[in-house]
């Protein structure tokens, strides 16, 4: 077989809802109908009514055993034709922009002509279950004939049963929860206090920007009344979030407050890709196209860092596209926790790290603060987990398009894993294809 002549992935764009405090403004709404919210902003902003779209990928970390076919329920309320195709996925807080990338690739090598990646999440509707003794009893109760054996079933009952087990955001693994993971990061990269504050400072600073310039206009769908993500501070006050109490380290090791680490969040995101010849046959712009991919995983049970594995992902596809880490205009780091950020930058700075870590001769270098999230991210904005993917990808894709050059996306997951990905301009795209 002759070699296959990659096609470009074109970003077209994307849309989300405002993200919101869990238990706030989406408190009433499911992810079903988060995400056809956003589907609905798409094909309203795209001009895409009944129209048949080759794939969609998505779905969400937080989800009801309902929710097994997520992604097609979407895509069947939505006002996209009934003929699409949809996949549920879940990969932690990678799930959009990996579902982004396998979309691309398929684009790429010519299977489809265009999909949608997306995500949501919702602590609000998070499921409630019980304790497996009484899901037993409950399990028997339903498959027992006649009302008799239906009673006997709840012999040696007690109300203790009947407790729920609460949402958990520990890994299963270790039984800690990612910000205490991020603690112990904090406190091996030694990540000072301040340093977190000034960043989660920052990121309220430039997000509030973007949206006093006009960058979010066309990046929302209202949803349920909202307009504007509500966790955002304009006033942010960074004398006052210094003197927060630590959330999850209370002795003087403690550094990660509820002001540099995202808050539980609620809201879903979308974004489109399509081959060059899709996007001209609808009249659809191009606002940039997405030139690599790539995931990886580290073993954080044996210490080696919950939120670390980017720095791997980073490091292997900088190599597969022959570039150095200083060869971006924009970053975008996924702000989980403002330590995570850091220690991945001071990661990439350690000769030692990336030495015995990302196997590389020498340090990877620094990256230019100036360059780094410049219209906010997920400290100011949220984390609905499944939604930051398709958030990022987007917003970097229209800051390319304005701007020109090239992107490097990092976000970090639960399980120990990372997810990297490459947007480029026209330019750029045509030297790596």
């Amino acid at each position: 077989m002759g070699k296959q002549e990659l096609r470009r992935v074109a970003i077209v764009g994307g849309v989300r809802t405002p993200f919101c405090r869990s238990y706030t403004g989406y408190s009433e709404i499911s992810n079903l109908d988060l995400l056809t919210t956003v589907l609905d902003g798409m094909v309203d902003r795209f001009d895409l009514k009944n129209a048949h779209i080759d794939e969609v990928v998505g779905g969400a970390i937080v989800t009801h055993s309902k929710d097994w076919n997520l992604a097609r329920e979407a895509v069947i309320a939505s006002k996209l034709s009934p003929s699409t195709p949809a996949i549920t996925m879940m990969q932690a807080c990678g799930t959009s922009l990996q579902a982004a990338i396998g979309i691309g690739a398929k684009i790429a090598i010519g299977q489809i002509e265009c999909g949608i990646a997306m995500g949501s999440d919702t602590i609000s509707d998070a499921p409630i279950v019980f304790k497996k003794k009484f899901a037993g009893r409950l399990t028997n109760i339903s498959r027992a004939h006649g009302t008799w054996n239906k009673i006997k079933e709840l012999k040696g009952f007690s109300f203790g049963e009947i407790l729920p087990v609460p949402p958990s955001v520990q890994e299963p693994r270790t039984g800690l929860s990612m910000g205490q993971h991020c603690e112990l990061m904090a406190q091996e990269w030694k990540i000072a206090r301040e340093h977190q504050d000034q960043l989660a400072f920052d990121s309220h600073q430039k997000a509030a920007a973007a949206y006093n310039e006009g960058f979010m206009d066309d990046l929302l769908v209202p949803c349920a009344g909202v307009f504007r993500d509500n966790n955002l501070r304009e006033d942010i006050d960074l004398e006052k979030i210094s003197t927060l109490k630590t959330s999850f380290e209370k002795s003087a090791r403690g550094t990660l407050t509820a002001a540099n680490s995202t808050p539980l969040t609620d809201g879903a995101s979308a974004v489109m890709l399509a081959s060059e010849t899709w996007a001209e046959a609808r009249g659809l712009p191009v606002l940039a196209y997405l030139a690599h991919g790539q995931h990886a995983a580290l073993d954080f049970v044996a210490g080696e860092g919950l939120l670390m594995a980017p720095t791997i992902a980073v490091s292997r596809i900088i190599d597969r596209a022959g570039l150095k880490l200083q060869d971006f205009d924009l970053y975008e780091i996924h702000e989980a926790f403002a330590a995570q950020v850091l220690a991945t930058l001071k990661a990439w700075e350690s000769e030692e790290y990336c030495r015995t870590v990302l196997e590389r001769d020498s340090a990877m270098g620094a990256v230019d603060r100036e360059k780094l999230n410049v219209r906010g991210s997920s400290l100011a904005v949220g984390h609905p987990f499944a939604a930051t993917g398709a958030r990022i990808l987007a917003s970097l894709a229209k800051q390319i398009n304005e701007v020109g050059g090239r992107g490097l996306i990092s976000v970090c997951t639960a399980g120990g894993m990372g997810v990297a990905a490459i947007v480029e301009d026209a330019k750029g795209a045509e030297k790596s294809s």
